[in-house]
C-alpha cells in the first residue's frame, strides 16, 4: 500500500466533533462505516504506518478511494445514523454488523398490565417502546442498572415474576431496592405502571422535572444534615444527567422529509440536505456553490431545490420539505413539488422539536463543508499561482506579487486607535511578519492610514544592513501593499509613499460596499470577477488584516480600562478583584448603574461615584474651527 495517498483529507480538514464516516471504493461502493465521539482522532489512526495496523484494517485502506464523514450533535446521534447505513449499503468490512443480530436496544413494555424494562435485539416485541440503539449490551445494561436506583420498574423475566407471585417472595431486586416488588404487592400495579411511565419518559428526554425534583430533595437533606441521603441524591442526579445527555427523541416511523441546511459568505454557499425515511436518516448530500453573483440565502435554498428535485420521479420527493430559509415565492415551490410528488408536499421552516435539532445539525455541516471548501481554496498551489497571476495582470505588475503587505485600522468610536499589518507570501499567511501599530492623534482613517504607511516605509527609505539576513525585519520589500478602504485610503497611502522617496512600491485599496479594487488618481475600480481566485485572495488578506486589528484594539481597550481602574483613588488591588469577581469583566463594569456598583460589596456610594465617572467616555471638545 503507498504510504501517500491522494485522496487522503489533510488532518485540520477534519473535524473534531462526533460524526459518522464512510469509506469508499474506486466504484463508488461504500465498503466500510463507523462512528467516532473524535472524527480528526479516528480517521487519522487509519493513516498510520501500515505495518502498525491490524490486516483487515490495512486491507480495507488500500481498497478505499475516498472517505466522506457528516457531523452529529451527540456520540447518540452518530451510533443511530452508523445503524441506519450499515443496514442500508451493508458495507464489506463492516463483518459484525452483517449477521442476523442487530444493535441492542433498551425496551420497556409499557402497555402491559405490569410494565417490564429490558435489553433486547428484537425490534418487534408488541406493545414495547424502544430507547437506542446502543453499541454494547453491557452498556445499555449498565445504564438500566443505575436507572433502576432512581425508577425502580420490574426488570425480571416472565418465569421469575410468575414463581415470585406463586411463592410469595420477592426476588433480590425487590429486596435490595431496584424493583418496587409489585409481584408480592408492595405497590399497587397501577402506581407501578406510572413508575415505568416515568422511566420512559425521562427516557425520552422529554421531562427534566425529575433532575430538578431530585435537586430539590438533595439541597433539603443537605440543609437537615442527612449528607448520606443527599450523597446517594446527589448520585442519581449525576447517573440521570448522564442518562439524559446521551439520550435522543427517536423519529417515528411515519416521518418522512428531506431537511436542508445552509451556510454561505460573499463568495460561495455551501447546501447540506439531511434525507429522512421511516424515522432514520437515509442520506446525506452536499454542495458547494460558487456565487457569481450576490444571492441571498432565500434564493439558494430556491436553486437548491431546484437542483434537487428537477427530473426526479415521484417517489423521490418526501411529503415534508424543511429549508433554512423560507424562499419568496416559497407557495409556488409547495406546490411545484405537491405535483412532483403527486400529493401535497410541505414545505416550511422547523421552529423546535427534533426537525429544528436536526436542522441546527444540518447547518453545522454545511458551515464545515464551506469551510473546508475555502481551506482547500486558500491551500491549493494552482489556485495560489492563478490568483497571483491574475492580480499581477488586472493591475499591470510586472511580476506576480510573492510578499503582499495589507493595512487595517480599528478604534471605538474614535478612541484606542490601532492598526494592523498583516503579510502574504506566496498566497499564505506569514504570521511572523504581522505587526501592530498604536496611533496616539488622528483626525480619520485616512489620516491614519498615512501616518501607519509613513511609518512602515521608513524602514524601507532607510534600508537595514541586515535586512536580506532576516527578511523578517521592516527592510524586506514588499511586492504590493493593500490598504483597507477606498479611493480616500489609497490616495492617503500613496501620498505617504511619495513622501517617502521609495519607488516602485504599488498600493490599492479594497472597499467592502462592492469589493471594488482602488487604485490611487483613478477614478475607476478595478473590478475582479465574482467568484475568481483573484477576489478570493484579496479579501482574504484583507479579512485577515481586520481581524488582526480588531483583536489588538480589544486588548488595548481592557488593558486601557484595567489601568483606569489602578488610577482610581481608593480602589486598591482588593477591590479592583472583588468588582471583576461582581461584575464578571471590566466592560460590565463599565457598562454598570451608579447604584450596581455601589451595591458591590466594599463599594460605598462615594467610591462608586469615582469609579462610574471615571468610566465614563468624556465628551470631546467642540471644534470651532
Amino acid at each position: 500500500m503507498s504510504k501517500h495517498l491522494d485522496w487522503r483529507p489533510k488532518t485540520s480538514e477534519i473535524p473534531t466533533t462526533p460524526g459518522v464516516y464512510r469509506w469508499f471504493d474506486e466504484r463508488g461502493r461504500v465498503i466500510y462505516v463507523g462512528k467516532a465521539k473524535n472524527l480528526r482522532g479516528r480517521l487519522t489512526s487509519y493513516f498510520a504506518d501500515p505495518l502498525t495496523l491490524h490486516p483487515r484494517t490495512a486491507k480495507m485502506v488500500q481498497t478505499a478511494r475516498d472517505l466522506q464523514w457528516v457531523m452529529v450533535k451527540t456520540e447518540f446521534e452518530a451510533l443511530q445514523l452508523e445503524f441506519t447505513w450499515i443496514k442500508e449499503f451493508n458495507p464489506q468490512f463492516n463483518v459484525q454488523f452483517k449477521d442476523d443480530k442487530s444493535y441492542p436496544y433498551l425496551a420497556i413494555t409499557v402497555e402491559n398490565d405490569v410494565p417490564r424494562v429490558f435489553v433486547t435485539r428484537n425490534r418487534d416485541i408488541k406493545g414495547a417502546k424502544y430507547f437506542g440503539p446502543y453499541t454494547k449490551a453491557w452498556a445499555v445494561r449498565e445504564t438500566v442498572d443505575i436507572l433502576l436506583k432512581v425508577f425502580p420498574v420490574r426488570s425480571c423475566s416472565a418465569g421469575v415474576y410468575d414463581r415470585a407471585v406463586a411463592t410469595k417472595r420477592a426476588c433480590l431486586l425487590g429486596d435490595i431496592g431496584k424493583c418496587v416488588a409489585p409481584c408480592v404487592g408492595r405497590i399497587s400495579t397501577e402506581d407501578h405502571r406510572g413508575i415505568a411511565k416515568k422511566f420512559a419518559s425521562f427516557m425520552s428526554g422529554q421531562d427534566a422535572e425529575f433532575i430538578n425534583e431530585i435537586q430539590t430533595r438533595m439541597h433539603a437533606a443537605s440543609e437537615s444534615q442527612n449528607y448520606e441521603l443527599a450523597a446517594k441524591l446527589r448520585d442519581q442526579v449525576v447517573a440521570l444527567e448522564t442518562v439524559l445527555a446521551r439520550s435522543a427523541v427517536v423519529f417515528t416511523d411515519q416521518t418522512d422529509a428531506d431537511l436542508f441546511g445552509f451556510a454561505d459568505d460573499e463568495l460561495a454557499a455551501a447546501v447540506s440536505l439531511f434525507k429522512v425515511r421511516g424515522g432514520r436518516i437515509r442520506g446525506v448530500q452536499g454542495w458547494v456553490i460558487d456565487k457569481e453573483l450576490d444571492r441571498t440565502p432565500e434564493e439558494i435554498v430556491e436553486y437548491a431545490l431546484q437542483h434537487t428535485y428537477m427530473g426526479v420521479g415521484p417517489d423521490e420527493v418526501p411529503k415534508q420539505v424543511l429549508v433554512a430559509s423560507m424562499p419568496d415565492d416559497g407557495p409556488a415551490l409547495a406546490q411545484w413539488l405537491s405535483e412532483l410528488r403527486g400529493s401535497k408536499v410541505i414545505l416550511r421552516t422547523p421552529q423546535r422539536g427534533d426537525m429544528a435539532s436536526l436542522a441546527e445539525t444540518a447547518n453545522t455541516n454545511a458551515r464545515h463543508a464551506l469551510a473546508q471548501y475555502m481551506t482547500k481554496r486558500s491551500t491549493d498551489f494552482t489556485a495560489r499561482s492563478e490568483a497571483l497571476s491574475g492580480i499581477a495582470e488586472a493591475l499591470a505588475l510586472e511580476t506576480p506579487p510573492l510578499r503582499i503587505e495589507c493595512f487595517d485600522v480599528s478604534h471605538l468610536q474614535g478612541t484606542d486607535v490601532v492598526a494592523s499589518m498583516v503579510v502574504f507570501e506566496d498566497g499564505l499567511p506569514k504570521k511572523a511578519h504581522y505587526r501592530r501599530f498604536n496611533i496616539e492623534q488622528t483626525t480619520d482613517d485616512t489620516d491614519s492610514i498615512y501616518q501607519v504607511l509613513k511609518r512602515r516605509l521608513r524602514y524601507l527609505a532607510e534600508p537595514d544592513a541586515d535586512a536580506e539576513a532576516d527578511p523578517g525585519k521592516f527592510a524586506y520589500r514588499p511586492s504590493l501593499l493593500i490598504v483597507d478602504g477606498g479611493a480616500p485610503q489609497v490616495n492617503a497611502a500613496q501620498r505617504a509613499i511619495d513622501e517617502s522617496g521609495v519607488s516602485g512600491l504599488r498600493v490599492v485599496g479594497i472597499a467592502k460596499r462592492l469589493e471594488e479594487v482602488w487604485q490611487p488618481g483613478n477614478p475607476y475600480p478595478v473590478i475582479f470577477p465574482r467568484a475568481s481566485d483573484e477576489l478570493f485572495l484579496v479579501q482574504r488578506i484583507r479579512d485577515e488584516a481586520h481581524r488582526f486589528a480588531i483583536s489588538f484594539q480589544r486588548q488595548k481597550r481592557r488593558s486601557t480600562l484595567e489601568s483606569m481602574l489602578d488610577d482610581i483613588p481608593g480602589l486598591g488591588e482588593k477591590r479592583v478583584r472583588t468588582l471583576l469577581r461582581h461584575f464578571g469583566s471590566i466592560k460590565r463594569v463599565k457598562a454598570a448603574t451608579l447604584e450596581e456598583i455601589a451595591d458591590v460589596s466594599g463599594i460605598g456610594p462615594s467610591l462608586a461615584a469615582q469609579i462610574h465617572s471615571a468610566l465614563q467616555p468624556k465628551e470631546k471638545p467642540e471644534n470651532n474651527n
